[in-house]
């Protein structure tokens, strides 16, 4: 299901085509049982502690510390989960081709922590409402997840939401250009994680996940939520990944798009 307002998925703000950058070669990760793609299943997982990491490629991006923690802006981001008929679902935005930063790109509904904003569930439902319509009164929050510093300087906090029947989408054409669903079988499936890797100008490599889904381009931020998602109902169900995910050749790249580099994995939580 797609809402679509004029616009393409070729415009593109970033200085380079994500699209066509060379892909790493990376070790095949473990499908998830298809219970772990059910609503029920997830509300569950979040409603008890699960022992799990985040994605190692991208680990100081999660903890960064110091003053790039102190500097960075706060934000939150809702990552939606729609029930149909086939299967759960997630929702998307295309941001509006003609926004300073990320234009064009595929985003969760999101945006800057403001003052009056009670916690990041709290910002997170107010720039859903903003930006696609949907009330808060229609989204059951099942959870949160670990802080992304994002290569724009965003502290960003993922929050898991169900979408509840009943729900409208009325986007707001200013800021998006399309709103849509991807099932999440094809989120979850690890062989649709592409990672891709970025030579810089300056010389630094940067690297990157990408999903495809149709016409749609989901990378970077979005793409390594999804990845974290991956790797939390991965642990739900005692899969062991340790660091499968990192490239069969060559070291650990850089954080995802902002150099911060990656080590150790600190312990995540699919908080409540």
């Amino acid at each position: 299901m797609s809402y679509r307002l004029p616009g393409s998925d070729g415009d593109r703000a970033t200085s380079f085509d994500p699209q066509v950058q060379p892909v790493l070669p990376s070790a095949p990760l473990p499908v998830l049982p298809s219970e772990c793609l059910q609503l029920d299943y997830i509300r569950r997982a979040f409603q008890r502690p699960v022992d799990w990491r985040v994605e190692p490629l991208f680990a100081q991006a999660f903890d960064p510390g110091g003053a790039l923690h102190v500097q960075a802006r706060q934000a939150a981001v809702l990552m939606p989960l729609v029930q149909r008929e086939a299967g759960l679902h997630v929702l998307f935005t295309r941001r509006a081709a003609h926004l300073h930063h990320h234009a064009g790109q595929v985003s969760f509904p999101g945006g800057r922590i403001e003052s009056s904003d009670r916690d990041p569930i709290a910002a997170a439902l107010r720039e859903t409402r903003e930006e696609i319509g949907v009330d808060r009164r229609f989204v059951h929050v099942i959870g949160t997840q670990p802080t992304l510093l994002t290569t724009t300087q965003f502290l960003m906090t993922p929050v898991i939401g169900e979408l509840l029947p009943g729900f409208h989408v009325r986007p707001d054409e200013s800021e998006v250009a399309e709103v849509f669903e991807v099932p999440l079988e094809i989120l979850m499936d690890p062989g649709r994680h592409v990672l891709h890797r970025l030579e810089t100008a300056l010389g630094h490599g940067r690297c990157y996940f990408s999903i495809r889904w149709e016409s749609h381009f989901i990378w970077g931020a979005t793409a390594v939520l999804i990845r974290n998602f991956y790797r939390f109902l991965s642990a739900s169900q005692g899969i062991l990944i340790a660091d499968a995910g990192k490239p069969a050749e060559g070291g650990l790249p850089p954080g995802p798009g902002s150099g911060i580099g990656s080590g150790r994995p600190p312990a995540g939580s699919g908080r409540r």
